[in-house]
This record gives structure tokens, sequence and C-alpha cells, in this order.
């Protein structure tokens, strides 16, 4: 894993500057290339083949790369095309697939990816972003002016003025937690969207498409066959992800995912694996260490717990607004970034997780009450409408308490008094081409839950600290057979109902059986009990320079946070206007 920058204009600062921004992503080595105008930076976390050959950038021929991921079947690529390799990593393949086939070759990677490809006899950058967007590519093209970076902090380091505030951005992330598909907090700075592919020359800038999971077809299979292939895939996925040469921890929970994790792991394993679990000094109805300790014990893990309290949490949200470079408002960011620092101080590299089985095998309970008490998606609901009927169904469809979602009937007249503007994105934009519910809530899910919070809140807290988290049951091949599966045998009688029948063949009944809990923290004790009033008085002092919402509304929010309701709420405005306070006032 790796930080990637470059762009068609040097930056007045020096290259070396831009890289130490980025070093945390990759301590390892760093260089840049420069052609003329043109330059590639890299940072490079070295976990295939750490010798000197194969650092970044890489040239052959008149083509250069800086990569940010993992290939896993890039050893079958290089069987397949009987390529003669120089390096053992995956690198040097993404650039002879290229020199081969020019830039349709994008299909044929399963990994994650973030990269830029620099032809000088073209003059051309190829860049492209993997298909569920777990790493990330960030780009500023303006004025003919092309800068692209692993992070924001790298290009704005490049301007030399502070982008205004993109206010699209801000209404996404009120209603998403993360601004979603091209969007930033920054105007003129982009996201490269999963699935898509960035061409830029002298003459041409050009977005496009190269996968998405609309149209997989129903396969048709038995549920006794869909058992048999969800259990080979999955070890496959699993077996995929301990390529490199250095050692592969996981994360434990109290949970099934990260249980079929660590088990499946553990065959594959000729010794004992590292287990690494989060706990808390207080609130103890949060904590799973007790669950993930016996997981441990069953599978026989050498594990490794890590308790935090008010001051570690404390400390830690002074410091993720510089990772993240804007708001993302999961509150497992916290708890993940320091597990990931524990976890780098054991001076490993490379953790297993078990992210985005929820959302491909129906593992969340507003899934079934959606499925169970809808006949019909809504068809357009507004702006305004905020009937219970309708904030019911936006808390399902991304899964996440919808910002405004009281619970109650508004007219539009009683709404104005609460807020002011339109901040909330309409539903019927985010339509699937899916008519099956079950396959339309995990549509939405990728579009806009896995890549623009879930995987962004991976790759940012885990980068901190030089660690590189790896997701199995986001493989494509299992994401594409699970959206293919037929919806009565996926959806069973109980959450998870096909990864269940698959785990009873490798974990006791009683851990597979384990009620759903949910991954959750005293985030919102914390903050109350350290910064008490000033939570209202800081999102005041931002609101009264955006006009974003009445007073009466920010305080009610303020008082429901204190008597433990609209969590999710507080947190998302204070952690933002502490945010914008530190840029832009």
């Amino acid at each position: 894993m790796c930080g990637i920058v470059g762009g068609n204009c040097l930056p007045e600062t020096s290259i070396d500057s831009l890289l130490g921004l980025l070093k945390h992503r990759g301590p390892d080595h760093q260089d840049y290339f420069k052609h003329r105008s043109n330059f590639l930076g890299h940072t490079r976390l070295a976990i295939i083949d750490s010798r000197e050959l194969a650092n970044q950038p890489m040239q052959m021929d008149d083509v250069s790369i800086v990569f940010n991921g993992e290939i896993y079947n890039y050893r079958d690529i290089i069987k397949a095309e009987n390529f003669e390799c120089r390096t053992r990593g995956d690198t040097e393949v993404i650039l002879r697939l290229y020199l081969k086939y020019g830039t349709g070759f994008l299909n044929r990677l399963n990994g994650m990816f973030a990269f830029c490809i620099y032809d000088a006899a073209k003059d051309l950058f190829f860049c492209a972003r993997d298909r569920y967007g777990k790493k990330p590519f960030y780009y500023y093209h303006a004025g003919g002016k092309f800068i692209f970076a692993s992070e924001i902090k790298a290009i704005l380091a490049q301007l030399k003025f502070r982008p205004p505030l993109n206010r699209l951005a801000l209404q996404q992330y009120l209603a998403f937690q993360a601004p979603i598909h091209a969007q930033t907090f920054f105007q003129d700075i982009h996201k490269l969207p999963p699935g898509h592919a960035l061409t830029v020359t002298a003459d041409i800038f050009d977005v496009t498409c190269y996968y998405d999971i609309t149209n997989i077809p129903y396969h048709g299979d038995s549920e006794a066959l869909a058992i048999q292939t969800i259990d080979g895939l999955l070890n496959q996925a699993v077996e995929a992800r301990l390529v490199g040469d250095e050692e592969v921890a996981v994360l434990l929970s109290g949970g099934l995912d990260s249980a079929m994790t660590a088990r499946l792991y553990s065959e594959h394993s000729d010794r004992k694996i590292n287990s690494f679990s989060i706990g808390y000094d207080d609130h103890n109805h949060y904590c799973e260490l007790a669950l993930a300790k016996q997981t441990a014990q069953e599978i026989g893990t050498q594990h490794h717990e890590l308790r935090i309290g008010i001051n570690d949490y404390i400390h830690s949200f002074e410091q993720i607004l510089d990772y993240l470079d804007e708001p993302m408002a999961d509150s497992a960011s916290i708890p993940l970034f320091l597990l990931s620092g524990y976890i780098h101080n054991q001076n490993i590299k490379v953790a297993l997780s078990g992210e985005g089985s929820d959302e491909i095998f129906l593992g969340y309970d507003n899934y079934f009450n959606l499925l169970n008490a809808y006949s019909s998606l809504p068809e357009d609901p507004g702006a305004y409408n905020l009937s219970r009927e309708w904030a019911i169904k936006n808390r399902l469809f991304n899964n996440r308490e919808l910002f405004f979602s009281t619970g109650e009937t508004y007219t539009q007249e009683q709404l104005n008094i609460l807020f002011k503007g339109e901040v909330i994105p309409k539903l019927s934009e985010y339509q699937s081409p899916y008519a099956s519910k079950a396959r339309w809530l995990t549509y939405i899910d990728f579009k806009i839950w896995i890549a623009e919070v879930l995987m962004s809140k991976i790759d940012r807290m885990s980068m901190a600290h030089s660690l590189e988290i790896r997701t199995p049951f986001l493989d494509y091949r299992l994401v594409e057979y699970l959206l293919g599966v037929d919806d009565t045998i996926k959806k069973g009688n109980t959450n998870k109902y096909l990864l269940k029948q698959v785990a009873l063949k490798y974990l006791s009944k009683e851990i597979v059986n384990r009620r759903k809990k949910g991954f959750s923290s005293p985030f919102i004790e914390w903050l109350y009990d350290y910064y008490q009033d000033e939570i209202l008085a800081t999102i005041r002092r931002v609101n009264r320079e955006l006009m974003l919402f009445s007073d009466e509304f920010i305080e009610f929010l303020y008082l429901e946070g204190k008597a433990k309701r609209f969590k999710q709420h507080v947190y998302s405005l204070f952690l933002f206007a502490r945010w914008y306070e530190k840029l832009y006032l």
C-alpha cells in the first residue's frame, strides 16, 4: 500500500515536501519521476518484493507508473500472458498489461488499486480506481492544470489558494456521512468514482466507467449449490489476500464476519495467526472483547486486546481531521484509527477485515424491516417529505439514520423553521436498475456506503499508521455471485442466512447464531463529557457563517444528543464544524 501524487505541472513547492505529506502511507521508500513539466511521485509501503528494483515510480520504455494497492491475481496474469518479469511484484504486471493492451485491461485485475500511468510518447496520463473504491484517487483539473493524489492534502499543497467549500458535498455528507460519487468538500477537487478510468492529454479529459454492478444476471443455483459455491469463493478470496512477504493479521470483533475471516485465514496458514480487538475502559455495554476472546480461543489465534478510554478517544478526535482531509462521519473511525496504530506498533503491515459481508449477505436488520414491511419502493418522496414512513425507508435505503428523520410528519412551513435551504438529496436520484428490492439494497449500498464511507474510513484510518487492510468479502467474484442468487434463497429465515449455512462448517453454533450487535462505541458519551457546551457553541459559530439551520434546530439536536438520541446527527455536525473552523475560519 502506498501514496501517489503527480500531474502535468511541476509544483512550486518541492516534490520531496509533497511526498512528505504522504509518508504515512508509505514510509519505506519515496521517489519521483519528471518528464518536462510532468511528474509522478510515490511513497511505498513495501509488502511484495521489497528490493530496490521494485520501487516506484517504475519505468519501462517510455511508460511510467505510480500504483497504490494490491493485485491479488498478478501471478495468474503473469502465467496467462507468459510475461517475463524482472520483479516479483504486481506493479510491473500492470505496466506490462498497458504496454500490451493499451487501456483495455482493467477488468483483468482482481484487487484494490488506484494508479496513474504516464505515457511519455503520447504525453498521456491514464488513471484508474478499483471496482468498489477500496483505494482513493483525488484530482484537480482546471485551467489546463491536472493534479492527482491519494489524499487531498497533497493537492491543496500545490494550489496557491484554498478552494471554496462545496455546498453540494456538504448536503451529501449530512445525508450519507460523506460526499458521494465525484464530490469532495473542495470545489474543483474531485474523486475518481469506483470502477472508473481517467484519460488526460493536452486536448482530452475523459472519465469513463469500465465496471458497474448493474445487470448481474440470476444464475439459478439451488440453495445447496449456492452454499457450496460461496464456501469455495470465500476460501479463494481469503487465500488470495494472504499474498506478500509480510505477516498478515486479522481484525476480530464479536461478530460472525470477522470470525469467518479469521477461521478461513487459519485454515490457509501453517502457523498461529495474530488477531486484534478493541474495547473500552468504561461503558462496558459497548465492549465486545469478551466475545472476541471467546472466538479467538475457539479458532486458536494469538489474540491481542486494546482497551481505550476517554483521553485516547479525544486525542484521536483531534488528530483524525488531518488524516481525513475532509469530514467523514462514521463514528467507528476513531476506534479503527487507534487499533491500526496498535497493530502497527507490533511491526505488522497487513490485516484482514470482515467489512462488506452485511451488504452482500443481507446482514442488516433494517434490510429485513424493509423487505418484510413494504411491498414497493417509494416513487419520489421529495426533498421535504419527512413522513414517518419515508424516514423509515430512507434509513433503510443506506442503512444509516437520515440526517433529518425525526420520525414525525412536518409540513414544509414547519420544516423551514427547523432549517434553511434544501439539504436532503432525493431518493429518486439513487434508484437502482434492479427491480428486486433485495438487490436494490445491495446496489445502493455499493454505490454510496461501501465506497464513500466504509472503504474511505478503512483506508484513511489504517494508512495513517502504515497498515494495509484487505477485505475478502469484497472480492468482486463473490459480490457478483451473491447478486445473482435468488432473493428467496438469499433471504432465508434470518439475516446473513447463506453465510451462516457456510459458517456452520467452520464455527460453533454459538458463534454462528450470535445476535448481530453492530460495531458501537461510547463516542457520544465521551464527546459530551469532554467538550460539554462547547459542542453547541462550535456548531453555532459555524452555522452563523453558513446559515444552514435555525438556532432552534441546532439546540434541539444538541439536547437530543445529550440524552443519547440523534447521536449520529450531533457527531456529524460537530465533526464538520471543527473541520470548517480549522480550514476556513
